[in-house]
């Protein structure tokens, strides 16, 4: 299942991106919102923003988005990094 969404011309029109960029922008700028609101994880903000792990982070960074990162993730991490 899939979800559209309806963004009507004129403010399409008023988005100063070059119209090849337009979708591609949007669906940042929504996985960074859901994501600083605690709404989506990382992995599917990510996800939604079409970028790997890397680039989701630095993205995230540029705009100053603190990364959310319990200590049960921290936990997996140390666990995988002794495993090696």
């Amino acid at each position: 299942m899939g979800l559209q969404i309806s963004i009507s011309d004129s403010i399409v029109q008023a988005l100063r991106l070059p119209e090849q960029r337009i979708e591609q922008e949007l669906l940042r700028e929504l996985a960074i919102a859901l994501y600083t609101q605690d709404i989506l994880s990382f992995g599917k903000a990510r996800e939604l923003a079409e970028m790997d792990k890397y680039e989701f982070g630095q993205l995230l960074s540029r705009r100053g988005v603190f990364r959310h990162y319990s200590f049960e993730e921290l936990d997996d991490d140390l666990r995988y990094a002794r495993s090696e």
